[in-house]
């Protein structure tokens, strides 16, 4: 069962961090950062077209980043930034690694200046 958990944790850490690699995507998920946008919207702000904004916002939903409601034909999306929890739970493991191995180097120059 753990091993599951961590299969199923590291497909979403892939599917968060795939999603996050595409600038685009970065900038869709700041413009929805603030308040939901309808996808004809955030598509104005690219000098892409839609269809290519269309499959952005797909690998974003994909990943659990953002969420789609249908009202007729408008598509509205909103941000769920609960979703970067994943990535950041894993930055943070990492954090702590950095953190002490550079405490350890500082520690070894002050001795080696002294």
């Amino acid at each position: 069962m753990l091993n599951q958990m961590v299969e199923h944790s590291g497909a979403q850490l892939d599917l968060t961090y795939g999603a996050l690699a595409h600038p685009v995507r970065r900038q869709l998920l700041e413009l929805l950062k603030p308040a939901t946008a309808r996808v004809t919207e955030l598509a104005s702000e690219f000098d892409i077209s839609l269809a290519a904004t269309s499959k952005h916002i797909q690998v974003l939903e994909s990943a659990g980043l953002i969420t789609r409601q249908i009202s007729g034909r408008d598509h509205v999306l909103a941000a769920r930034p609960q979703s970067l929890t994943v990535a950041r739970e894993w930055i943070d493991r990492y954090r702590s690694y950095w953190e002490q191995r550079l405490d350890a180097l500082d520690a070894q120059l002050r001795r080696a200046h002294r």
